[in-house]
């Protein structure tokens, strides 16, 4: 009952077997995630499709075939929320990868979250 968990999986099993774009439903956090994911570098690109309300993302791999995406890991779920202050921003395998966050400043990535010294909630971590 948790779409965002949904989401990520759709994508975590749609880069397992090298698919090159993924469909899920429409909602706003989500297209403020995807946001974050691609100026990270970590998809292509999404579209939206507004008659069937849904999201289209392009998955993107290295030039070896591989995915650029090698985990992604849901961290505040339904049953238990994790919320940080902008000083305990957990870093990803030191850096490599990101924290995607919901502040007050809407959905940021753990950079720009430490960089606005704004805490939230972790959504999820990408790597």
């Amino acid at each position: 009952m948790d779409p965002i968990a949904d989401m990520l999986t759709i994508i975590r099993n749609g880069c397992r077997v090298q698919k090159q774009e993924v469909t899920v439903p429409y909602s706003r956090l989500k297209t403020e995630i995807l946001r974050v994911m691609l100026e990270e570098g970590f998809i292509n690109n999404f579209t939206l499709d507004s008659k069937k309300r849904t999201i289209t993302i392009m998955l993107k791999y290295a030039k070896n075939g591989e995915s650029v995406i090698r985990n992604l890991k849901r961290i505040s779920k339904c049953s238990r929320r994790v919320y940080v202050s902008h000083n305990e921003i957990p870093r990803v395998l030191s850096g490599m990868g990101i924290a995607i966050l919901t502040t007050s400043k809407g959905v940021l990535s753990d950079r720009e979250a430490r960089r606005m010294k704004v805490g939230g909630e972790v959504i999820a971590y990408v790597y």
